[in-house]
């Protein structure tokens, strides 16, 4: 048999956990795996990993590649998360930069990083197994039938611990961060698979903090502003870019130009200082080109949660803060969580 891959099942956000019981079914509540959408396909012969995107990543693992065909008692179509953990025993925790760099068009890289920082596999739903199509199946068949499949798998592939009680799913909200992970998931029991729609619901971190405006990319179309750059400062007071804020109206990027014109940084000639963004194995060909703005306006964003010293997504405008004085947006207003070990959620 060969499987066709289908677009992943997808959530759409919610600010809280929701009630089971107002959905008709009840809700089977999972961590929310902070890595790569994975879709794996092993028909007995050959394994294939799709995502997300539908970009084939089954290069890019070739220790998942080799431990599938290993470890699986038989054929299936598999939907779940491809991470890597860092960390000493007992501390571990979700590495998003070590992931992302497993993406690299050398293959003697991909084989080093996949010896260096060997990624797992989380699996959370079971769209088939041999013969049998299942994405009509309710979830809660599913579910048996992944769990008994997996019931002898070993490391590194692993099934997702799953919880029908709110109460625990509000505790691993707040816990698992510590983990590396970025929230909760809520499946409807009843519902069968359902290819690219966002039928299930997502409960992800999400916090406030006042921030820098330090220049702005003009949008793609040439005109207004695409992304305004923002910036905190350190302890010893300087400033770093820490992530970018997007999505205006077009009539707003408009509007954006003519008020953050007061604040371009402009040279003897009068000309708009121009500086240019660190890239990323993501950028590519991409203008990382930006308007130099003076460090004076402050905004408040919201954001879910940091990587290393900047934010992990994209944040979004909240308001701007005329009250505050720019050099008091430093990192020490950002919060910071207890760490918890990975080893504790995977279980």
């Amino acid at each position: 048999m060969r499987y066709e891959i289908p677009a992943p099942m997808l959530a759409k956000a919610a600010a809280s956990v929701p009630d089971p019981a107002k959905t008709t079914g009840g809700l089977l509540f999972e961590p929310k795996w902070d890595g790569f959408r994975g879709l794996i396909a092993w028909d007995g012969e050959t394994v294939e990993i799709g995502s997300r995107g539908a970009k084939p990543l089954t290069r890019y693992f070739p220790e998942l590649v080799e431990a599938i065909p290993e470890l699986l008692p038989g054929p299936c179509l598999l939907d779940g998360e491809i991470v890597v953990a860092t960390g000493r025993e007992g501390a571990q925790r979700l590495d998003w930069e070590a992931l992302s760099q497993r993406i690299h068009p050398a293959a003697s890289r991909v084989a080093k990083l996949a010896a260096e920082t060997p990624a797992m596999f989380i699996a959370f739903d079971l769209l088939a197994e041999g013969d049998d199509d299942l994405l009509q199946s309710p979830f809660r068949e599913r579910r048996d039938r992944l769990e008994a499949l997996m019931a002898k798998v070993e490391h590194p592939l692993h099934i997702t611990r799953t919880t029908t009680d709110r109460d625990a799913a509000v505790r691993w909200l707040a816990e698992f961060e510590g983990a590396g992970l970025d929230g909760v998931v809520a499946k409807p029991l009843d519902q069968p698979y359902a290819p690219g729609k966002r039928t299930l619901i997502k409960v992800k971190h999400a916090r406030s903090a006042d921030v820098v405006a330090l220049g702005y990319r003009i949008h793609k179309s040439g005109s207004g502003v695409g992304s305004l750059l923002v910036g905190l400062y350190d302890a010893d007071g300087r400033l770093h870019q820490v992530g970018g804020v997007a999505a205006w109206s077009d009539k707003r990027r408009q509007e954006l130009v003519d008020e953050l014109a007061p604040l371009v940084e402009r040279d003897e000639d009068g000309a708009a200082v121009t500086g240019e963004s660190e890239r990323s194995r993501f950028s590519g060909s991409k203008d990382v080109s930006f308007v130099r703005l003076r460090p004076e306006r402050v905004l408040e964003v919201r954001y879910d949660q940091l990587e290393g010293d900047r934010f992990r997504h994209t944040v979004q405008f909240e308001r701007w803060r005329p009250d505050r004085d720019a050099r008091s947006c430093t990192y020490d207003q950002l919060d910071t969580v207890a760490g918890y070990d990975l080893a504790d959620v995977i279980g």
